[in-house]
């Protein structure tokens, strides 16, 4: 990004490291794992990377004053203000998106980022919530990956 230019996408940079770290566990592990493979990988990714990050991280929620009981546990937060959420499905449905909705909510953060990763699908698939708007939106970070 030059001088006096705007980024087209919130966090753009980080963005494209964590996106990077999703790209090399997709290139050495493949299609197939269950979930907590891939988050267990990732952490290592993220911490080759130097990418600081808070994995299986603790989101509290306030009512008015008060802290409540309940509570949200997000995968990863990095950058100590984005949620990186995995998922090992199909696709991204509706309920993911509410999750993560709440969990950006709950933080007050601005974007949340989907890592997906299935059996059937051989694409790393990042999805963006841009909050308050929810704008949903796909980050092309030029990074090639085999067939």
């Amino acid at each position: 990004m030059t001088p006096g230019n705007i980024s087209k996408y919130l966090y753009e940079e980080e963005c494209r490291q964590i996106i990077g770290a999703c790209y090399e566990v997709h290139n050495y592990l493949g299609s197939g794992f269950l979930e907590p493979i891939y988050q267990e990988a990732l952490a290592l990714e993220l911490t080759n990377q130097n990418i600081p990050f808070y994995q299986e991280k603790r989101l509290e929620v306030w009512y008015k004053d008060e802290k409540l009981q309940k509570f949200y546990i997000a995968d990863f937060v990095c950058f100590d203000k984005i949620i990186l959420e995995l998922k090992a499905v199909d696709g991204i449905v509706n309920e993911h998106v509410g999750q993560v909705l709440n969990y950006l909510k709950a933080t007050q953060f601005k974007l949340g980022l989907f890592y997906k990763n299935v059996h059937i699908c051989k694409n790393i698939y990042t999805q963006c919530l841009n909050g308050p708007y929810f704008t949903r939106y796909y980050l092309n970070c030029n990074i090639k990956m085999p067939l």
